[in-house]
């Protein structure tokens, strides 16, 4: 015989409609079945005020409070057992909570003492876990708290308050103090580093930047130590005392760190982890190079300088270098020197074979990571006379060759690098 389930004349009457015989045998699927049945057939939407799904989650809800009451007390509803125990139910209180599925009103069974402590639905919660996730999610991708309620609203029909939606995402903070603190590997084999400049308001708007390292671990696996926001222009300073914090939970040592061509970052790489192969990224010595040249010759410079990055040996890349130098050194003489200085930063990747080489050779890695931060950003621009977001990756002072943002040495085609 199959699951019956007694329908309610009414619609408000879906809570209260009991199972009239069960076979043993039914499974959880045929009585769902039949809900939804029962549901289509008086007209409930799946999801919305007064939905099924907001209906059975009302069920579930009070039948998990229940039980819980249940423990708390040591005896069932109704048992005689609980006659002159010093504590027993004492009725029902109406909430309503805003779930995933929108607003739902549950009644909350209470005990004579008040010792009662629901932990699926605790005192004075409003909102369910699923959307304190929401909230986060929608935050994350750079809506106001003016936004958030507005969405919640129109989709859910949920009234949820800009107060509300600020202690929610103020409780990432702790979470992320927790992740920036947390023990790192003893040991990784390649580490980049970069920085992202974005406005930050701290009192006032100030264009900052944000520091971001990213590991290679020894799994293969990518893993981001950190964000730190600065006070300033980029500066080795600031570095070091990134790099000391890191050492300090637990790195002993890096192999090799992929960096940009900063001023003085080398020796401060050096002062933490004295044997660390330092790379230069060539992206950013590319990059370098075109803002010491006139625009109509980058794609030139680009063609004549590929060559010796993609040398087969430190041998081979010296002489395509002193044919770049011959041919443009008479013009650009500040491109040369540039790579003069940068040269011993730059021939570690040459040791490598061409598989290797595309992985450390740039700091492509970690351009992802700033993008991310560059869509949230860009998503809620402060207000500026341009009206434009205020954020660039750092060393794009100038466009590069081939457009803004970040460039890259795979697959390369004619005249790019």
């Amino acid at each position: 015989m199959t699951t019956v389930i007694q329908a309610s004349e009414a619609t408000d009457d879906l809570e209260d409609a009991a199972v009239a015989r069960t076979k043993p045998q039914a499974s959880d699927r045929e009585l769902v079945a039949t809900l939804v049945e029962q549901a289509r057939a008086e007209g409930l939407e799946l999801v919305g005020e007064n939905g099924l799904l907001g209906r059975l989650t009302k069920l579930v809800l009070e039948s998990a409070l229940e039980g819980e009451l249940t423990g708390h007390l040591g005896y069932d509803k109704h048992d005689p057992a609980g006659r002159g125990s010093g504590n027993s139910r004492n009725g029902t209180r109406t909430k309503t909570v805003i779930t995933d599925v929108g607003p739902v009103e549950i009644n909350v069974p209470r005990d004579r003492d008040g010792s009662f402590e629901p932990k699926i639905v605790r005192k004075r919660q409003r909102l369910l876990p699923g959307v304190d996730e929401m909230v986060i999610s929608l935050a994350a991708k750079g809506l106001t708290t003016g936004e958030i309620s507005a969405h919640l609203a129109e989709v859910y029909g949920a009234e949820v308050s800009k107060q509300t939606i600020s202690t929610i995402t103020g409780t990432v903070i702790e979470g992320m103090a927790e992740w920036q603190n947390r023990p790192l590997d003893p040991v990784y084999p390649v580490v980049f580093i970069d920085a992202i400049h974005v406005k930050i308001r701290d009192g006032q708007v100030a264009n900052r930047p944000v520091y971001v390292a990213l590991a290679v671990t020894a799994d293969g696996e990518r893993d981001i130590l950190g964000l730190w926001a600065g006070d300033g222009g980029e500066g080795a300073k600031f570095w070091l005392h990134v790099l000391t914090e890191i050492k300090n939970r637990g790195v002993a040592d890096v192999l090799m760190m992929v960096c940009d061509g900063l001023k003085g970052l080398p020796q401060a790489i050096e002062q933490v982890w004295p044997q660390t192969v330092v790379q230069t990224c060539v992206v950013h010595l590319l990059r370098a190079s075109f803002r010491y040249a006139a625009r109509q010759h980058w794609d030139a410079i680009a063609k004549a300088l590929r060559p010796v990055y993609t040398a087969p040996t430190e041998a081979a890349a010296l002489e395509r270098f002193a044919e770049f130098a011959q041919a443009w050194g008479g013009r650009y003489p500040a491109i040369v020197k540039l790579w003069e200085d940068a040269w011993a930063e730059f021939v570690p990747l040459l040791s490598f074979d061409a598989e290797i080489r595309r992985v450390i050779c740039s700091t492509n890695a970690i351009e992802s990571v700033n993008a991310r931060i560059r869509r949230a950003v860009k998503a809620r621009p402060f207000p500026q006379r341009a009206g434009r977001a205020q954020v660039r990756l750092h060393g794009d002072h100038e466009p590069g060759p081939y457009g803004e943002g970040p460039q890259t040495l795979d697959e390369p085609v004619e005249g790019r690098p």
